[in-house]
């Protein structure tokens, strides 16, 4: 694109935002996809016309940048950004913007504008969930060295732990057959996650430990036969 176009159009854009041209009724949209997947922005246009101005802008930290155009029928691809190199598809026919193999960083707000026989402005609210990783389940065992716990006796209860690592958007929950026990939640990134359970040794319940975000759950199912024993059919702690 010539350097005269780029600034009539950056211009044109800046009169619109003055002027207050935009449609007073601003569509907004949220969407979720899984890291490493592909998303459209779909702009419902259905055909581009000549004179059409198709414009796509990244928010990140209050400040917006171009990344995608589409003008006189010409596209263009603004890729100086490494964040999204090699990564945006523009659809020729109704300005579509395509974001492929979508990292966790592309979360945000995308804005369009679409300049023809009128103004239309959307947003859309993009949040890209990292895989999650399978829950694992560990036993605390009490101290089976305590003079009490040596002799045979034991704890009545097993106590439970189940975790996750570097996480984030997720909930972390325990279930008893499909009835919730306990959960917790987190917003933050990669974070690690921790929920204590007790049950009896002899207990025939199925419990499992599940992780997940909008879109996806991993579940680890407990085996309370195998991770609890009480005391005295364990060895020794030393």
């Amino acid at each position: 694109m010539s350097l005269f176009r780029k600034t009539f159009s950056f211009i044109l854009f800046l009169q619109l935002i003055i002027n207050g041209v935009f449609d007073d009724t601003v569509k907004e949209k949220s969407l979720s996809v899984m890291e490493g997947d592909s998303v459209t922005l779909c702009t419902d246009v259905t055909k581009v016309q000549r004179n059409d101005q198709i414009l796509w802008m990244y928010s990140i930290n209050n400040s917006d940048t171009r990344i995608a155009e589409i003008y006189k029928q010409v596209i263009s691809i603004y890729d100086n950004n490494e964040i999204f190199r090699d990564r945006l598809q523009m659809d020729y026919h109704s300005g579509s913007l395509t974001i492929t193999n979508i990292r966790t960083e592309h979360s945000g707000l995308y804005k369009l504008t679409v300049i023809g026989g009128g103004v239309i402005y959307k947003s859309f609210t993009v949040t890209v969930h990292a895989h999650l990783p399978i829950p694992v389940i560990i036993t605390n065992y009490p101290n089976c060295s305590s003079p009490s716990l040596s002799k045979g006796l034991s704890a009545s209860n097993c106590s439970l732990l189940c975790s996750a690592v570097n996480v984030g958007a997720v909930t972390l929950s325990w279930y008893k057959g499909n009835s919730l026990l306990s959960s917790i939640s987190v917003s933050d990134l990669s974070i690690s996650l921790s929920l204590p359970l007790e049950v009896e040794y002899q207990e025939k319940n199925t419990y499992s430990c599940v992780i997940n975000n909008p879109i996806r759950n991993q579940t680890t199912h407990l085996d309370i036969s195998q991770l609890c024993q009480p005391c005295g059919a364990l060895p020794l702690q030393q």
